[in-house]
């Protein structure tokens, strides 16, 4: 790696890295926060998470045909971390407020302020993180890996802060999103960079390719894939923490030792981010997908049969390997089976957009079934239709693996 490739490397890592740690302090305890300080009931807070995700539905596409237009431009993050550094004044001074007071109107205020600056913008950082590794030659697993490493740190201590007061939280994440703004403007980016190259077309984007990749077989298979077993991996993650605080003696306990277990979760997909590359090109994307499925599946399974925080405990830190697994293998797949062109609108879109759909229309009924089977029962439940579906999508793929697409192998090849 050169000493430029290198700096850009720490750079954009810091980036990713403050992204997480900016909204693992506060959106890790969404759900909680929800719940304990704005009174909500688990119906409710399903409602919230489907007004979210539709809103979020909307965002997602937007966000991804502006990236693929942008190229390597980073006006888009400069949005989002404005966004971000919001945070504090409009949970404490605009939301917690308008739930109380007007419940329907909160709710909106809500959906629009976490898509544009985390359900959208996290999708959008993502992707142009995957496109900056692999136009500079690094794999996109070895800049996830410190938005990981990031959430590791702050997860330690977000439950103690959240107990002593949630703004602690807030705060914390509005001062952090005004220093990734400031190392978002040192990354300088080469206007060769936006040219003709390895991940960056010579025509950008338009309408008629959005249209083109909403007609293909292809796309609609790998949204299957999408609504079968990441629909239900999201949901079910939307109110774990109340599941997990539940086998604890009292909210303060649990919410400290989900903080401290959300430590572990996150070194698990730090370590996991960079082993999981070598993983996905040995099993190639496809099988690594239904692989990923079969393992989310028997976690949420595992996590019905629970009876005590010991278990509980056990199962917390596997969603990072999960989650690395099917991270790496959604963006391997993308590149290998679609145009470069569309890549950050087929993954805001066919995978990040698909999973808000399932938000929209399933987790206010799970919600409802919390309440009246349990979360033991609910996640038993959704964990065999996972499995169902992983299995399904050993047919439904398209399995053509064998071939890396040119963008892939160009940015393999630019270090040597």
């Amino acid at each position: 790696m050169t000493t430029v490739n290198r700096l850009d490397y720490i750079k954009i890592s810091g980036f990713m890295f403050l992204y997480f740690v900016i909204w693992t302090m506060s959106f890790s305890l969404y759900s909680i926060w929800l719940g304990q300080e704005a009174k909500l009931t688990s119906a409710e807070i399903g409602a919230v998470f489907a007004v979210n995700g539709a809103f979020a539905v909307v965002m997602k596409p937007i966000y991804g045909f502006i990236t693929d237009k942008l190229g390597m431009k980073k006006h888009l993050l400069y949005f989002v971390a404005i966004m971000s550094s919001l945070l504090m004044p409009f949970f404490v001074y605009v939301y917690h407020p308008l739930l109380s007071e007007s419940f329907y109107l909160g709710v909106l205020a809500g959906a629009l302020y976490l898509s544009l600056a985390w359900y959208a913008g996290i999708a959008a950082s993502e992707s142009y993180c995957d496109r900056f590794g692999r136009l500079k030659g690094f794999e996109f697993g070895r800049i996830r890996m410190w938005g990981s490493c990031g959430a590791a740190l702050t997860a330690s201590f977000a439950g103690v802060l959240f107990n002593i007061s949630p703004t602690i939280n807030f705060t914390i994440s509005s001062i952090t999103s005004l220093i990734m703004l400031g190392l978002l403007f040192s990354i300088k980016i080469p206007a060769a960079d936006n040219h003709e190259n390895a991940v960056v077309p010579e025509k950008k984007i338009s309408l008629p390719d959005v249209k083109r990749l909403l007609k293909q077989g292809k796309f609609w298979r790998f949204c299957f894939y999408v609504a079968g077993i990441v629909w239900i991996m999201h949901i079910a993650e939307q109110q774990f923490p109340r599941y997990f605080v539940s086998f604890f003696h009292g909210s303060s306990a649990g919410n400290s030792w989900y903080g401290y277990l959300s430590t572990v979760q996150a070194i698990v997909e730090f370590i996991s981010m960079l082993s999981m590359p070598w993983v996905v090109n040995k099993l190639g994307a496809r099988r690594a997908l239904i692989f990923a499925g079969l393992v989310i599946g028997a976690r949420l399974v595992i996590s019905g049969f629970a009876t005590g925080p010991l278990m509980i405990a056990f199962i917390k830190p596997l969603y990072g390997l999960e989650n690395a697994l099917l991270l790496i293998a959604v963006f391997k797949y993308i590149a290998n089976h679609f145009d470069k062109k569309v890549n950050a609108t087929m993954y805001l879109i066919g995978y990040q957009c698909t999973m808000y759909v399932g938000t929209i229309f399933v987790s206010a009924p799970v919600g409802y079934m919390y309440d009246h089977i349990g979360f033991g029962n609910t996640y038993f439940i959704m964990g065999g239709i996972v499995m169902l579906f992983a299995l399904l999508s050993i047919f439904v793929l398209t399995d053509n693996d064998a071939t890396t697409a040119p963008a892939a192998r160009t940015a393999k090849t630019s270090l040597s």
